[in-house]
């Protein structure tokens, strides 16, 4: 089969497919498929990715390694933070014009340190309080809430990258209405390993 040796799937089946993934993850029983020699030559003729996957920079959250797939499975998008931007929109509009991905997953994590600064007041040097200025109306929107603060805001803040994905970008708020696609939040927790898709 040209591009890949996995048929294509729906949303659902491509959820699915990441869930049952990071559940082998979480109990160390990985397969690590999809990474012969045999199916690097395969991907020589295109790639066809079933999901792609915004998430933080943090080296403890690999996607890959996470949901347990294999090369030309996942088309990812990583950035500290998982803060979205043009450039961001632009790579997941790619994923989903071009590639035809029928999920978007935005993944945020436990202990993020970028959300821990904005709690913190932290001042930071450089370009990165440009970070933590997009992510500071997660942490305001979640401040009053019972619970941790950190964690109800890394949280909140993958929900409010799914609603700027959708706001932002006519072709994936289309695919969507088309019932095409789906874009969902979730929450990786680096003590256990496990995703929470969140609603």
């Amino acid at each position: 089969m040209a591009q890949s040796d996995t048929p294509p799937m729906n949303y659902t089946q491509a959820l699915a497919r990441l869930i049952e993934g990071n559940r082998r993850y979480v109990a160390m029983r990985q397969q690590y498929p999809r990474q012969t020699l045999a199916h690097r030559q395969i991907l020589l003729e295109g790639q066809r990715p079933f999901a792609a996957v915004l998430s933080c920079s943090d080296s403890r959250v690999p996607s890959e390694l996470i949901f347990d797939q294999g090369l030309g499975d996942l088309f990812v998008v990583r950035i500290a933070g998982h803060v979205p931007s043009p450039l961001v929109l632009g790579s997941l509009e790619f994923a989903v014009h071009s590639l035809e991905v029928p999920l978007v997953m935005v993944v945020g994590h436990s202990q993020c340190g970028a959300v821990s600064a904005v709690i913190k007041g932290e001042t930071m040097p450089g370009h990165i309080h440009r970070l933590t200025e997009v992510l500071q109306p997660a942490v305001d929107a979640v401040r009053t809430l019972p619970g941790d603060l950190l964690d109800n805001a890394i949280r909140e803040s993958s929900r409010m990258t799914v609603g700027y994905l959708l706001e932002q970008s006519p072709i994936l708020r289309q695919a969507v209405e088309e019932d095409r696609i789906k874009v969902v939040p979730a929450y990786y927790s680096l003590k256990d390993g496990s995703v929470e898709v969140l609603p």
